[in-house]
């Protein structure tokens, strides 16, 4: 994900998106169960596929692209439950229906979902056009929601109800994003960014943004989104007792109809707390995922920029305001007594000891040498700063420019000699297609097996450029 460097200039964009998400667009007419009394047609066993759990079952579309959609539900779920650690203990079914081709007209929505009460109790069906190919995300994102709604319905009497059912989108998000944290998929430098301008908005936007105002948000706001529910979710999962917790609250959401901080004090004691405190408690979390490890170094471009901000000197004057002077203009600081000046550097002194936990490597005997100039300043011993000072600001300012220059040589290699083949992998390359052209096919009861079912498990593009390898034709 490479948005970071997207959020600052666009954080206006975001409120402004939020705005005409939540008044100007309508909401969607809310998924809830309805009579009916049957929820599918009959299909003959090759006409779906059941996933290894058997709770989803997957019709319509191609055999291949069946079992990719049973087996990415699959792969949803165990990530669902890994994250909540709890064992798989579903009780209604969740059917998926394949429709459209590649290349068919494409829809507002690719997914969508439908509640049903009949003769068999609750059902579930997830809807997917295959007009822009199976998308991983958006098929994830619909699963996820099944998934919560299936909780909310588990344990609900078996009889047709007039109360709607919505899942918010930032516990979607959120639990997509918590995921993607834990299998260690997503970008920290987002979480801090959000950090630095206060989550951009409230904790009631949050809660606010509806389906249909979720889907209308831009790229980049959609990406601070997802970030903030996931911080939220995290932060509710790290709770004591959270994952229990957090469980119970999955088996309510879906039919609440009140006031969402109201259902979370419930499940979380420890958050009765007031709204302000809540949010306090929520930007600590974004700080929490947003700190980058000590491990992790600054690029040259960032350490200079944490160069910048530590070198001050911070002094009152005569009305008692606190002043920033750049250390390099130290002279406007020097009417000041020798305690004044070693209070002056105390905080200069700090910032750079952090900073040099995670400086670009080459930058830390600068650092040194900075630290001892700001002792030099405090004893007012000046005489050697301005000679000092110059000399290491030519120091960085070469940094910089081969920092530029080795960046400016890999874009051109990149853009010259990246698609020439080095022969560096020819052997690989030739071990593939020996194997390829002469496979050593074992001849037990188990590999014939899944040699019939491998067929099952090749996309729509695959069969078809193996039918016409076979027929002579390239395949472009």
């Amino acid at each position: 994900m490479k948005i970071p460097a997207l959020i600052l200039p666009l954080c206006g964009a975001l409120a402004v998106s939020l705005v005409v998400a939540q008044e100007e667009l309508a909401d969607q007419p809310v998924p809830q169960a309805v009579p009916t009394k049957a929820l599918l047609p009959e299909f003959t066993e090759g006409d779906q596929v059941v996933s290894h759990t058997r709770q989803f079952f997957v019709f319509g579309g191609e055999p291949g692209m069946r079992g990719t959609a049973a087996n990415l539900a699959e792969e949803t779920k165990d990530e669902f439950l890994r994250l909540l650690e709890e064992q798989d203990e579903w009780k209604i079914r969740i059917g998926v229906e394949l429709s459209g081709q590649p290349g068919d007209p494409v829809p507002l929505r690719t997914t969508a979902m439908e509640l049903f009460f009949g003769e068999q109790g609750y059902q579930i069906k997830v809807h997917v056009n295959l007009s822009r190919d199976l998308q991983r995300d958006p098929f994830k994102r619909a699963i996820t929601s099944a998934l919560i709604y299936e909780r909310g319905l588990r344990e609900r009497a078996e009889a047709e109800t007039e109360v709607p059912f919505s899942v918010p989108p930032w516990l979607i998000e959120g639990l997509q994003e918590a995921t993607a944290w834990r299998l260690q998929q997503s970008d920290r430098r987002l979480y801090d960014k959000l950090f630095q301008h206060s989550g951009l908005f409230q904790l009631r936007d949050l809660f606010a943004v509806s389906e249909a105002g979720f889907h209308a948000l831009d790229a980049v706001s959609k990406a601070a989104f997802r970030v903030s529910s996931g911080a939220l979710v995290m932060a509710l999962l790290e709770q004591p007792e959270g994952k229990t917790g957090f469980r119970d609250f999955l088996a309510e959401v879906a039919p609440f109809q009140g006031e969402m901080p109201s259902l979370l004090r419930r499940h979380f004691p420890e958050l009765n707390l007031s709204e302000n405190s809540m949010a306090k408690w929520w930007a600590l979390q974004l700080a929490n995922k947003g700190t980058a490890p000590l491990t992790e170094s600054l690029s040259v471009a960032e350490t200079e920029r944490g160069l910048e901000e530590a070198l001050r000197i911070r002094h009152r004057d005569a009305e008692g305001d606190v002043q920033e002077i750049p250390f390099h203009q130290w002279q406007q600081a020097s009417e000041m007594t020798e305690a004044e000046r070693i209070e002056s550097v105390r905080l200069a002194q700090d910032d750079l000891l952090r900073l040099s936990y995670r400086s670009f490597p080459s930058y830390r005997a600068l650092l040194v040498e900075y630290q001892a100039l700001l002792e030099d300043f405090a004893k007012g011993t000046t005489a050697q700063l301005p000679k000092m000072l110059g000399a290491l600001s030519e120091t960085r300012q070469t940094m910089v420019k081969k920092a530029e220059m080795a960046r400016d040589f890999m874009d051109y290699f990149e853009i010259t000699r990246a698609r020439e083949t080095s022969g560096a992998f020819e052997d690989y390359l030739k071990l593939k297609a020996r194997l390829k052209d002469q496979p050593n096919r074992r001849t037990d009861d188990l590999s014939k097996y899944l040699d019939r079912l491998d067929p099952l498990f090749a996309l729509p593009e695959e069969s078809r450029s193996a039918d016409l390898a076979i027929d002579g034709v390239l395949p472009f």
